[in-house]
């Protein structure tokens, strides 16, 4: 499996196209959906699904736009299915004062095994950015794409609807600090990191 990170949108939110054999998945494509298909185009990628971390502004923006294109389905879990609609819930009308509104998800996560295509992966529910937040663990690449959970030397903010500093703090520290510490960290902002850096130096929470 191959990776590629590519910040979008004027905050910089990290899209990744996972791809092998000419197939791929989207993750969290937040705007500038023209990138993200001039990528695809250029690497002969043909995606098969979107899926989002969670449904905050800057991780759904240019959803619509890549699943017309390509038309493709959208995986979100359940706990914000009604979020993609809402500017309030998605932080838009406040943070940009932009509405934005995506159309309804066409598949709902579950936490456990999961497999699309030739890409199987797990995911875990990682909430307290937000209280629908997943991530997608690749065991055999020994890769986690996290959202907005963790980041390097840093983690996700909780003052936004949903948000629960003592539910993150549990989620990073029984979900993600659990697994081996030569894992990516692939966040939703920034560069990514190991679970062994964040557990010795993260300066929020350490172990």
């Amino acid at each position: 499996m191959e990776l590629k990170q590519i910040p979008l949108g004027p905050i910089g939110t990290n899209c990744y196209i996972v791809y092998d054999s000419g197939e791929g998945i989207i993750i969290d494509p937040g705007a500038e959906g023209e990138v993200v298909q001039a990528f695809l185009t250029r690497e002969a990628i043909k995606p098969i699904a979107i899926l989002l971390t969670h449904a905050h502004f800057d991780h759904i923006g240019a959803v619509d736009q890549l699943r017309k294109s390509y038309d493709i389905p959208l995986y979100i879990h359940d706990d914000e299915k009604t979020w993609l609609s809402n500017p309030n819930l998605n932080g838009s009308a406040r943070l940009i004062g932009a509405p934005i509104q995506i159309n309804t998800a066409d598949h709902f996560l579950k936490q456990g095994p999961m497999q699309l295509g030739a890409f199987e992966f797990e995911v875990i529910r990682t909430p307290g950015h937000s209280p629908g937040s997943v991530s997608f663990y690749f065991a055999e690449d020994q890769a986690i794409i996290s959202g907005d959970v963790l980041f390097y030397r840093g983690i996700g903010r909780t003052d936004l609807v949903g948000g629960d500093y003592q539910q993150l703090e549990a989620t990073i520290r029984q979900k993600l600090y659990v697994l081996p510490e030569e894992v990516i960290v692939y966040s939703g902002h920034g560069n990514s990191t190991t679970i062994g850096e964040e557990k010795r130096n993260n300066p929020f929470i350490t172990i």
